[in-house]
């Protein structure tokens, strides 16, 4: 896949406040990068220097093999952006907005009504196409302002919280115009939403203190979680220590933990020695000893406990293979 965009050393500075330090990481062709980290962390500032609206302290940031600061109109023309807050005239209609972005743009005649219409089927505003902005909700807001995105079709799509305000059925209609249009274009989606790279990134990376801690796929990144793979059962509180003994025998298990249930029962957490997989093996384990189980599953590990460790040890979990 062809590299789109490839951050070298990137770091910003304003006075003694390092904003953004040091961060290289790459983004190809049909990849969707979620680029995750909490308030404040610099990502928005890594968007906007990306985007070429404020210019780097030190490091470099390429798109399309384009240094941002030396071709700032060029790589404009190749990237649709949709920052935070999706900054809009209030005043104008999302019809009138739009065309006004089209003819910024470059395009006349027929092709800007074309491609207006194109963008209003895909995020769906056409019912409020003719109401002045300042009027509409705060998820119709997003989608003009994804719209003016997407509007001259381009090679790169860079979002800040691009479902933010939409309710669940928007969302859902968002994330699949997402995955479908990465196909031939590299995304970049800021969030600090869990969820969003859970259900559209092929890849994420995430940043605290202007730091990129960790780059893979969420499944990657979810076997960082401490009980990634292990094996849960619920079982009978008075046999509970004799059956965390008996799996303790096992080969491949790690350690196990005891947790109480709602209901009184007890639920055993048997974790696995890295890289095992221990589902089977206790599974079998159980049916030879008659051991009556309530419930079992695998645990797949929790984003969100892996972001939480990450950012609250600021330290790098390393992974991936273009941080």
């Amino acid at each position: 896949m062809a590299e789109k965009i490839v951050l070298n050393g990137l770091t910003k500075k304003f006075g003694p406040i390092l904003a953004v330090d040091n961060i290289s990481l790459s983004v190809a062709t049909g990849e969707v990068l979620g680029f995750l980290g909490p308030n404040g962390a610099g990502k928005s500032t890594t968007m906007r220097m990306l985007t070429g609206f404020i210019e780097p302290t030190s490091g470099t940031a390429e798109v399309c093999g384009l240094d941002v600061t030396r071709h700032p109109v060029e790589i404009k023309r190749r990237i649709g952006y949709l920052p935070e807050g999706a900054p809009i005239y209030g005043d104008m209609t999302p019809e009138s907005y739009l065309g006004f972005i089209a003819e910024i743009r470059g395009f006349n005649g027929p092709e800007i009504r074309r491609r207006i219409e194109a963008v209003t089927e895909k995020v769906d505003i056409g019912s409020v196409m003719r109401q002045p902005i300042d009027t509409l909700s705060k998820g119709f807001k997003r989608r003009v302002g994804l719209a003016q995105a997407m509007l001259h079709d381009p090679e790169i799509l860079i979002m800040d919280e691009p479902t933010d305000g939409l309710d669940p059925n928007q969302k859902h209609q968002v994330r699949k115009l997402i995955r479908e249009m990465s196909a031939d274009r590299a995304i970049i989606i800021s969030t600090h939403i869990l969820e969003e790279v859970e259900a559209v990134c092929s890849r994420a990376v995430i940043i605290a203190h202007g730091r990129l801690l960790a780059d893979g796929t969420p499944e990657e990144l979810r076997s960082r979680a401490p009980d990634y793979n292990a094996v849960m059962i619920t079982v009978d509180t008075n046999k509970s220590d004799a059956v965390k003994k008996t799996l303790e025998g096992l080969d491949a298990v790690k350690n196990t933990r005891s947790e109480k249930t709602a209901n009184g029962a007890t639920r055993l957490v048997i974790r696995p020695k890295k890289g095992k997989l221990i589902a089977d093996d206790v599974s079998q384990l159980l049916r030879s000893k008659n051991i009556p189980v309530q419930e079992m599953f695998v645990e797949r590990g929790s984003l969100d406990d892996v972001f939480r460790k990450i950012t609250k040890d600021g330290k790098s979990a390393g992974g991936g293979t273009n941080a």
